[in-house]
């Protein structure tokens, strides 16, 4: 059992090194609020529902394509209220055109 609490240690201090490093933001979220992370813990909710869920992966290779079939059928194929019902796909193709096309001759 002391060998976990010397792993754990070793970790715990390993991560703010990474993060300083690579200068990336670090957010600590307090135990058992998963809202204060909402849109992340949604996605986690559809992705192992809808794929982690389905399939049994041996090796990390094994499980790449499927993981990656379904971030593909998420961004192409399910349209988000925000983006006013497109997908983000075609939110993104539709970004650079005006959106008040229709109106530009009045």
């Amino acid at each position: 059992m002391h060998w976990l609490l010397e792993i754990l240690e070793l970790t715990s201090n390993a991560i703010p090194t990474w993060q300083l490093v690579r200068k990336v933001e670090w957010i600590d979220m307090s135990l058992g609020k998963p809202m204060q992370n909402g849109l992340v813990e949604s996605f986690n909710g559809r992705l192992r529902d809808e794929c982690l869920g389905l399939h049994l992966f041996a090796t990390l290779p094994v499980a790449k394509r499927p993981i990656e079939e379904s971030r593909i059928d998420y961004i192409t194929n399910r349209p988000r209220t925000a983006l006013d019902w497109l997908t983000p796909i075609a939110f993104t193709t539709n970004s650079g055109r005006d959106k008040n096309g229709n109106r530009t001759n009045l």
